[in-house]
């Protein structure tokens, strides 16, 4: 049988019989420092007492090779050479092998232990370990239970690059920081959705601080008192009132005299109360350019808006008809009615005022800012669709005779519908390769409609649990508040009421 030859110091260590090829002379090996040699990983604290340093130093001697770097990390010793360093120069241990300068070299580290020789790195000694292992390897290991944002960290601090790391293993973690980077936006983006415009420490040290905290509360914080909720449930109930209002001044039989008087001056009192509403969050604003800005708060300024033009054009409308009593009078009123019906028509937006106490509509507004990308992607794809099967619709069917498909922009109508999957059936084709281009359009379609439902659900309903979750723990803490400062009250009461009175004893 072959003679052993010497067992490699390496993560698959293994025995070779015969040839000793590839194994290393006693000056390489003397230099050669295995990633995984638990003998070279010493557990050190900072709490050790100065006066056993001659006791362990009479058990273990120090190492005081000028060849060797002992390096504590976090508590734990490594021993590595400097000539495996210095092939990296660039990093921080390379400075050290090859810095000359003691004064440079205590920069380079936390500190300096002068009796062990050893430099303390006050970082993660897990992360450490990779450090290691690409000193003596020259690649850099990345595992996927690391936090990405620590990794790169670490390796920052060390000066090493990603890009020693094997490719496979770099492209899984920029795809893991990625989803992380992401991730930690939208979840700032979340909070910031979730935070109001104002916060109660902005009012300190302004004027009226105390009375506008106390109206920004009563407005923009239902949970913090019952009156609070009173309004926040008055405002819904409002909007409701005006839709339906602005919805029966449609009807027929609600445009006599009576039934218009009565809208009339329904709709004077929702406008009056909307109006009230925004003076009040105006005033209660600690910063009024946040104010203008708050995307509710110019829902709120549309809503009553229609309401005040409405007035203005039509004292102006008398006034014209009163001034231009001979000329153009009939367009001059038509002109004014066509702007009316427009104007009116804007208080459907009193509808969005309900996002301000609505959490699923909230978090339907932010799906949408988070998934614009898909969203105009599938408009894309719709307007492609569009084209290409009118087009062709166009093309087959354009010689048949009474056909509706005289021209691609007629031919749009019936392609919209029929992506749609709707299919009205006022317009269908009636040649074979019609309805054949017809069955093309409705397949795409159906496909098309599939693709971003997934997404917006799932994204959507991630979002709707996040910010219910927040709008719970937000009431449960204003209840724990109050409660506390309920029984604060009581203790109090009850404190003066058993305090002896001085003037009984006297």
């Amino acid at each position: 049988m072959g003679r052993l030859g010497r067992r490699r110091a390496s993560l698959s260590a293994s025995l070779k019989p015969g040839a000793r090829r590839g194994c290393r002379t006693p000056e390489e090996e003397e230099v050669h420092i295995p990633f995984a040699q638990d003998s070279l990983v010493k557990q050190w604290s900072s709490m050790q007492n100065v006066a056993d340093w001659s006791q362990e130093e009479s058990k273990v001697p120090v190492r005081r090779n000028k060849y060797f770097l002992n390096i504590n990390v976090g508590g734990k010793l490594f021993h590595i050479a400097c000539k495996v360093v210095a092939r990296y120069p660039v990093t921080r241990l390379g400075k050290l092998a090859t810095c000359t300068d003691p004064t440079k070299k205590l920069k380079l580290c936390d500190d300096y232990s002068v009796q062990k020789n050893e430099y303390f790195f006050d970082r993660d000694p897990s992360i450490f370990h990779y450090i290691f292992h690409f000193y003596c390897s020259g690649v850099l290991w990345i595992m996927d239970e690391m936090c990405p944002s620590n990794f790169v960290e670490e390796i920052e601090y060390w000066g090493i690059h990603l890009k020693h790391s094997q490719r496979c293993c770099r492209i899984l973690f920029e795809e893991k920081q990625d989803e992380l980077s992401e991730y930690l936006k939208i979840q700032k983006e979340l909070e910031a959705e979730l935070e109001p415009v104002d916060s109660a420490e902005q009012f300190e040290g302004k004027c009226l601080g105390k009375f506008r905290r106390a109206i920004w509360d009563l407005i923009e914080n239902p949970y913090s008192s019952v009156p609070a909720k009173i309004i926040a449930v008055m405002s819904s109930f409002f909007v409701l009132i005006s839709i339906v209002g602005m919805t029966l001044s449609t009807v027929e039989e609600m445009k006599h005299k009576t039934g218009k008087k009565w809208m009339e001056q329904m709709e004077m009192i929702c406008a009056i109360f909307f109006t009230s509403e925004y003076l009040m969050r105006l005033i209660s604003s600690s910063s009024l350019k946040n104010f203008l800005r708050a995307a509710l708060n110019a829902i709120d300024l549309v809503a009553i808006l229609p309401f005040y033009i409405q007035i203005l054009f039509e004292n102006l409308d008398e006034g014209e008809t009163l001034y231009h009593e001979e000329l153009h009078k009939v367009e001059n009123v038509s002109k004014l009615g066509k702007v009316l019906k427009l104007i009116k028509l804007m208080r459907i937006f009193r509808i969005l005022k309900l996002a301000r106490h609505s959490t699923g509509l909230r978090a339907f507004g932010f799906t949408m800012r988070q998934c614009y990308q898909q969203v105009c992607c599938l408009f894309l794809f719709i307007a492609m669709g569009v084209f290409t099967f009118s087009a062709l619709m166009h093309s087959v069917e354009h010689d048949v005779p009474g056909t509706n498909f005289t021209s691609i922009p007629y031919a749009w109508w019936w392609a919209a519908v029929s992506l749609s999957t709707v299919g009205y059936g006022d317009t269908v084709p009636d040649t074979v390769l019609g309805r054949i281009v017809a069955f093309g359009c409705i397949s795409f379609g159906i496909i098309l409609n599939g693709m971003p439902i997934s997404i917006l659900y799932n994204k959507f309903s991630d979002y709707y649990a996040k910010l219910k979750a927040h709008e719970n723990e937000s009431s449960l803490s204003l209840k724990l508040s109050r409660r506390l400062r309920l029984k604060e009250r009581v203790l109090r009461k009850l404190s003066e009421c058993c305090r002896p009175d001085p003037h009984c004893q006297h």
